[in-house]
């Protein structure tokens, strides 16, 4: 297995190959818990330390498992790790733990988890199969997050309005709210503003990809002349 580079990892799971916004991946999680950017951010970061302790683990047996026992040893190993996520924000963080409520536990059955133990963790070593957790586990935070803004600000006119509930009472400053003249659209936090945000942040990504392709073909063409 040719080996990767960390930078090449970290574009894949940010940007090029997006587990939200690319591969079209955890689509429950992304349009359920998205009605405010703190819910984002608290799902993501959730996916992210499964991601990233599952891979480790599943890097360190790969040699051990065979074939045809190894999808119910990766999901046992990803249920382990869930857990662990599920138990400890019951207990540190309850009122946001409340409020992703079953979306937690489904984390076990999440595409991205099982997708990356399969193509990535099960045939790379343990420092690039964590990097790669980490990698698409940021990318579907970043996602979740900025998703959850977006529907935030234009249902609520706030921002960050339940960060006490990741961070204690001490972050309420961190709060941010639009003037009083601006009037929230309901439909930013209702169902139909999930899809319609994803779809204009797949179209923002599509775009910005497309001008940086022509950009680079018109240069190659130039430096070729």
């Amino acid at each position: 297995m040719a080996t990767l580079s960390y930078s090449h990892i970290i574009h894949n799971g940010l940007w090029g190959n997006n587990p939200n916004l690319v591969q079209i991946l955890g689509m429950c999680p992304l349009l359920a818990t998205t009605t405010n950017a703190v819910n984002g951010l608290g799902m993501g970061l959730a996916t992210t330390l499964v991601l990233f302790g599952s891979n480790i683990v599943i890097s360190l047996i790969r040699d051990y498992v065979s074939s045809e026992i190894r999808i119910p040893i990766f999901v046992l190993i990803i249920a382990s790790f869930v857990t662990i996520v599920d138990l400890s924000m019951n207990a540190y963080v309850n009122d946001l733990y409340k409020m992703l409520g079953i979306y937690i536990p489904l984390i076990v059955v999440n595409c991205i988890i099982i997708g990356r133990a399969e193509a990535f963790a099960s045939k790379h070593g343990i420092l690039t199969s964590a990097m790669d957790g980490l990698a698409m586990g940021f990318g579907t935070t970043l996602v979740l997050t900025t998703l959850g803004a977006i529907r935030e600000l234009v249902g609520n006119g706030t921002l960050f309005s339940q960060v006490h509930m990741m961070f204690g009472d001490g972050a309420r400053g961190l709060t941010l709210a639009l003037p009083e003249n601006f009037h929230p659209a309901l439909v930013g936090i209702l169902p139909p503003g999930a899809f319609i945000g994803l779809a204009l942040l797949i179209a923002l990504k599509n775009a910005f990809d497309m001008r940086t392709f022509r950009v680079s073909v018109d240069t190659q063409k130039v430096v070729t002349r």
